[in-house]
């Protein structure tokens, strides 16, 4: 007995070192990806056609007078550097909020066929109602909310989480994407090219008043998912689990859902659906942060880093340019495929 009872603080000790262990080690990941961002951010600001140093570009971002940095830099790089750090970090906080919520890696707005809802929205406004501008970014924000909506009531039966979800989610992908299809087929040469632009997810001729609405709604309900995190991670553990836990886990379904499909519909309707950033942040923060720790953040931050990456890349990397949503779409879809393999070795659902 007195055995038992030396070896019972031990082991309080034991966990209390593990849980300051990832503490550190979850603060430490942050803070890395979160400088990352800020020099990848810097650097896009700095590179291009004509190359400023990082003096002159502070000068512009505080409001000086720089000549030719205030155009180049002021006007053109920062809208569509801040456009993508607005956007990685709304892909990334709404790819992982999905992924936790439904306990699958496969469960990303991109995949589930929220991002495709706005992308067809699109298609439509541009090609069939000659609509442009806010228009466009305003049907696409609708329809990403609305198929979002009607994906959850469909799969609501005691709860809409899991595999159901899914496979109703990836049907309505596929369905959405035939009508992308027949959209396009019945489009004029212009406006083809205009919607091609806007569905492969790009960056080009970025301005403050598509990045401006973005950035607003990013900051309102980005927080609340933040809120959630506890919550979020209780329901990993299963409905019943987290209800015992004190979770109003159907409550916290739909605010975690309604406020990722703000995010990832106003970012979106911003850029148009930069591919597999929601789906690949989550398990990349996943690998970095190890378990037991909140993922929220540190995928959101992978994603703003993955969105500054990929335009860098598809900037000057290569011969000719590319939009960011060719750049990221090389590199997820090898990664889904890895992930589909992966699950059906270990014998895992999808």
């Amino acid at each position: 007995m007195t055995a038992g009872l030396v070896a019972a603080p031990s082991a309080v000790d034991d966990v209390a070192r593990g849980r300051v262990r990832r503490a550190v080690r979850w603060r430490a990941v942050v803070t890395v990806l979160a400088v990352l961002v800020v020099l990848t951010y810097v650097l896009t600001l700095m590179v291009g056609r004509t190359f400023y140093p990082p003096g002159d570009v502070v000068r512009v971002v505080l409001g000086q007078d720089v000549p030719g940095a205030s155009f180049t830099v002021g006007r053109l790089r920062l809208p569509r550097a801040t456009l993508a750090v607005v956007a990685g970090l709304s892909f990334g906080l709404a790819g992982v909020t999905f992924q936790t919520m439904l306990r699958n890696p496969l469960a990303s707005p991109d995949v589930i066929g929220i991002s495709t809802g706005a992308s067809a929205a699109a298609a439509v406004a541009i090609v069939l109602l000659g609509l442009g501008g806010t228009a466009v970014s305003v049907f696409a924000i609708v329809a990403g909310l609305v198929v979002a909506v009607l994906i959850y009531l469909l799969a609501y039966k005691d709860g809409g989480a899991g595999t159901r979800f899914i496979l109703i989610g990836i049907g309505m992908a596929a369905m959405l994407h035939s009508v992308i299809a027949y959209v396009l087929s019945r489009a004029s040469q212009w406006d083809y090219q205009e919607a091609l632009r806007w569905l492969s997810g790009s960056l080009n001729g970025v301005t403050w008043d598509r990045t401006v609405p973005a950035l607003v709604v990013l900051v309102v309900l980005g927080p609340v998912l933040l809120t959630q995190t506890r919550a979020l991670e209780a329901i990993q553990l299963g409905d019943d689990t987290a209800s015992a836990l004190g979770v109003r886990v159907e409550r916290t379904r739909l605010l975690a859902m309604v406020a990722a499909v703000g995010v990832l519909a106003f970012a979106t309707a911003a850029c148009g659906p930069i591919a597999f950033v929601a789906f690949l942040a989550g398990p990349i923060a996943a690998r970095v942060v190890g378990p037991n720790g909140s993922l929220l953040l540190p995928a959101a931050l992978v994603g703003a880093l993955l969105v500054l990456v990929a335009d860098l890349c598809g900037q000057f990397a290569f011969g000719t340019r590319f939009p960011v949503g060719v750049v990221t779409g090389v590199l997820g879809a090898p990664y889904l495929i890895y992930l589909i393999v992966r699950s059906n070795r270990v014998g895992g659902s999808l």
